[in-house]
């Protein structure tokens, strides 16, 4: 068997670290929608120059539940609370679903800016 040539690529390295284990691949599909999720409300809270209790008015909840959207290791995002947090934004979310990328490094990463 031929040794991969060592790299300093990250997305080569999780690539390799995953390899064919379909499982591991989910979890990491699935954290990193949570981060672009996490980073998008992020985004748009401190461009509009709000703090997280102040958009919690906005919608109608409190600082600790923006706190948990904001969080990338937060699994609980809803359509309607994104929905909530956008309108208080005056933003939109967009959903869209694409093919499945047969490995990391051929992934494109959108940027996290909203």
């Amino acid at each position: 068997m031929m040794s991969k040539k060592p790299t300093s690529d990250g997305m080569e390295i999780l690539d390799r670290m995953i390899g064919d284990d379909t499982e591991v691949r989910e979890m990491y599909e699935q954290a990193k929608v949570n981060v672009h999720v996490a980073q998008l409300i992020y985004d748009a809270r401190t461009e509009a120059g709000l703090s997280q209790t102040a958009l919690a008015r906005m919608i109608g909840t409190t600082q600790s539940v923006i706190s948990r959207l904001e969080d990338a290791d937060y699994e609980g995002h809803s359509l309607s609370m994104l929905s909530r947090v956008a309108q208080a934004l005056d933003r939109e979310v967009k959903i869209d679903l694409v093919p499945i990328v047969p490995s990391l490094e051929d992934a494109s990463f959108p940027s996290p800016s909203v």
